[in-house]
This record gives structure tokens, C-alpha cells and sequence, in this order.
């Protein structure tokens, strides 16, 4: 909870939900997030998937599991994002 209102005081921030797939690194976490959206042509819907690399203080995400992450400063040459919370772990 606390971590969530500390990224409402900090202003609009993007916020995103998805899977991670791939814990190896220390103290990062690879999250793929997938959206739907239609085709600009065919009005299909279609999946678009992307890749975050995000900041794990604890290394308590694990493969598999939902995360939500936010945005925030630049805290290497790929990591952009943090760990706001574990939304659900695989059964």
C-alpha cells in the first residue's frame, strides 16, 4: 500500500500488468505485457506483446508470476521500471 500512494504523489505515472519470464538477473525481472488493440487496416484484434526490463529491490518475483510495474527514472541503460506489487503466483 505504501508503494502506491507514493506513486500517485509523484504524479501520472504508467502503470502496466503482466507475466514475468525471466528471473536469472539480480535484482531485475524481464516482464512480457501483453495488449490488444485493432488493426489499423482490418480491424482485426490482434495481441501485441513487449518486453520490460524491471527493478526487483528483493528478487521476490519468480517466473511465472503477474506482476503490476510502473514507471520511473532511468535506473540503467535498460531499466526504466519497478515492482509495485505480485498480483498473482502460478498454482
Amino acid at each position: 500500500m505504501a508503494e502506491e500512494t507514493k506513486c500517485c504523489e509523484r504524479g501520472n505515472r504508467k502503470s502496466r500488468v503482466g507475466q514475468v519470464v525471466s528471473d536469472v538477473q539480480n535484482k531485475t525481472i524481464v516482464v512480457q505485457v501483453i495488449t490488444r488493440i485493432p488493426h489499423k487496416r482490418y480491424k482485426k484484434v490482434v495481441k501485441v506483446r513487449k518486453t520490460y526490463y524491471v527493478h526487483d529491490e528483493e528478487n521476490q518475483a519468480k517466473t511465472g508470476d503477474v506482476v503490476r510495474i510502473a514507471e520511473t527514472r532511468p535506473l540503467s541503460k535498460l531499466k526504466r521500471w519497478r515492482l509495485v506489487e505480485i498480483v498473482s503466483r502460478p498454482e
